[in-house]
């Protein structure tokens, strides 16, 4: 029941969630320049991207979360290049009221357990049902046949492929939150989500709908606890195209809330109309966004260039096959092998 337990923590946060820090006043604030903010934010090893029109320069730093505790970045200069920002943008905010987070509670059950009779066998292919039962092969304990898929799928990512969510180190997010705190920087969330939607969406969903969740999960499983240490890795060193397309980050898409055909194209929605607010005000802004948000095919920083403005920073998009092959072409024509 980790999982539900996980998801009530994190209404009951936001039902009480602080209000945005003060703004610097020009006393507070250090002599800085853009440049300044972007070297420093570089050389944490967060991937980082810039975009200038005008006067109007938007840093957006591509986080994941379930970051190991023990592996190393440097986490002080972000936070150094944040705290000389001129306002920050952070993710969306659930408004849930106390009586949202009771009726989470109330209906524990239904979201999290199967209707009962029913298994995961009702719902999945005997293949991927195979894959699930081979994964969870060495479990003594079988209540995991009676958890709902989408309970199933987050435990199947922390318990058997390594992700720790929330329980894991620092990640760029809690560092720029952090900075913002210290230095008394204006923070702007990017949009709220309704806590009785987010409740609803839960409640109501079939279990069917949660299938591509479980589908991605049970992949992200099959490669072991070793999954999440792989893309951290990847993550610190801007191998992003390899963040987007891990098993665990696959999972997370198809998961609630991001898999939530009602609550994602709101989450897209507010990221792209702060964005573009950003662009149009004088300073510079950093904004800190999930990696697969800004990187993903036709996300954030596809929008960016597609609208002719030069977007600085690692690059992002996988390599096609065919210029893969074509290069080799080229080498193997050269050597004559």
């Amino acid at each position: 029941m980790r999982s539900l337990f996980a998801l009530i923590f994190g209404l009951t946060l936001l039902a009480t969630a602080p209000q945005a820090a003060r703004a610097q006043t020009p006393e507070d604030q250090e002599p800085t320049t853009v440049e300044d903010v972007v070297v420093l934010a570089r050389r944490s090893g967060a991937p980082m991207w810039t975009v200038t029109r005008g006067d109007s320069t938007l840093i957006l730093v591509g986080a994941i979360t379930g970051i190991p505790r023990d592996l190393q970045w440097r986490p002080d200069d972000l936070e150094a290049a944040a705290a000389r920002a001129g306002q920050i943008l952070t993710p969306q905010e659930g408004r849930a009221s106390l009586t949202d987070v009771l009726r989470l509670v109330w209906r524990m059950r239904t979201i999290a357990r199967m209707p009962a009779g029913q298994t995961s066998a009702d719902y999945l292919t005997p293949d991927w049902q195979a894959r699930l039962e081979a994964v969870m092969a060495g479990e003594r304990n079988q209540d995991w046949r009676g958890k709902s898929l989408l309970i199933l799928g987050f435990d199947l990512m922390q318990e058997k492929a390594g992700y720790t969510g929330a329980r894991g180190g620092d990640d760029a997010m809690d560092v720029i939150r952090r900075a913002a705190r210290r230095a008394r920087i204006e923070t702007r969330p990017v949009g709220t989500v309704r806590g009785d939607e987010l409740i609803d969406s839960l409640i109501r969903a079939p279990q069917s709908a949660h299938v591509p969740c479980i589908e991605a999960a049970i992949a992200a499983a099959e490669q072991g606890p070793e999954a999440a240490r792989e893309r951290a890795g990847d993550w610190r060193a801007s191998r992003v195209a390899e963040v987007v397309a891990s098993p665990i980050d696959r999972a997370l898409n198809q998961c609630w809330p991001w898999g939530d055909p009602e609550i994602a194209p709101q989450l897209h929605q507010q990221w792209a109309a702060a964005i573009e607010t950003a662009l149009i005000s004088p300073g510079v802004t950093m904004g800190v966004a999930p990696l697969r948000l800004l990187a993903e095919e036709g996300g954030v920083l596809d929008g960016l260039e597609a609208r002719g403005l030069e977007v600085v920073g690692p690059e992002w998009k996988a390599e096609a096959p065919e210029a893969a092959g074509a290069e080799v072409g080229e080498v193997d024509s050269e050597t004559g092998n």
